[in-house]
C-alpha cells in the first residue's frame, strides 16, 4: 500500500464548510432583508404605476428605430465579456470559500489526520491464519436392526 504524503484535507472540502458557514451568516440577516425588500416594493409599484403609461410610449416609440442587427453583434460581444467576468469572480469566490472552510475547520482536523496517518503506518499488519490440516470425515455408522413388529 503505498504511503499517503498529503495530510490536507481537500479544498472541495473546504469551500464546503466555508460555504455553509457564509450562508449561516447570511441566514441570520434574512428578516432584516425581508422587511426591506417589501417596503422597497411598495414604493417601487408606488412609482411604476404613475410612470407605465409615459414608458410604453417612449418604447414604442425607440423599438420602431432601433438597428436589431447592430443590437445583436453588441449583445453578443457583450456576453461573451460578461462569461469571462463571471469566471474570474466564480475562480475568486472559490478560493475565499476554501479559506473561510479552513478557518472554519482549523488546524485541529489536520493535527488528528496526522496522528490517525502515524498509527496505521505504525500498526502491524495480521499475521495470516494457516488453516488446519483437512482430517477425513468419519464414515456413518450402522443403524442397529430393530426386530420387526409383529
Amino acid at each position: 500500500m503505498p504511503e499517503q504524503t498529503n495530510t490536507r484535507i481537500p479544498a472541495p472540502l473546504y469551500a464546503a464548510a466555508g460555504a455553509g458557514d457564509l450562508a449561516w451568516q447570511e441566514l441570520r440577516k434574512l428578516p432584516a432583508v425581508v422587511s426591506e425588500l417589501s417596503d422597497r416594493a411598495v414604493a417601487s409599484l408606488k412609482i411604476a404605476n404613475d410612470a407605465a403609461g409615459t414608458t410604453a410610449t417612449s418604447l414604442k416609440d425607440k423599438a420602431s428605430t432601433t438597428d436589431f442587427d447592430k443590437l445583436r453583434d453588441t449583445a453578443a460581444s457583450s456576453a461573451l465579456a460578461f462569461v469571462q467576468v463571471a469566471q474570474e469572480r466564480a475562480v475568486a469566490a472559490y478560493t475565499a470559500l476554501v479559506a473561510r472552510g479552513e478557518r472554519v475547520v482549523g488546524t485541529g482536523v489536520v493535527e488528528a489526520a496526522e496522528v490517525v496517518n502515524a498509527d496505521m503506518e505504525t500498526t502491524e499488519e495480521p499475521k495470516a491464519v494457516e488453516a488446519a490440516p483437512a482430517t477425513p470425515a468419519p464414515k456413518p455408522r450402522k443403524r442397529a436392526s430393530r426386530p420387526a413388529a409383529e
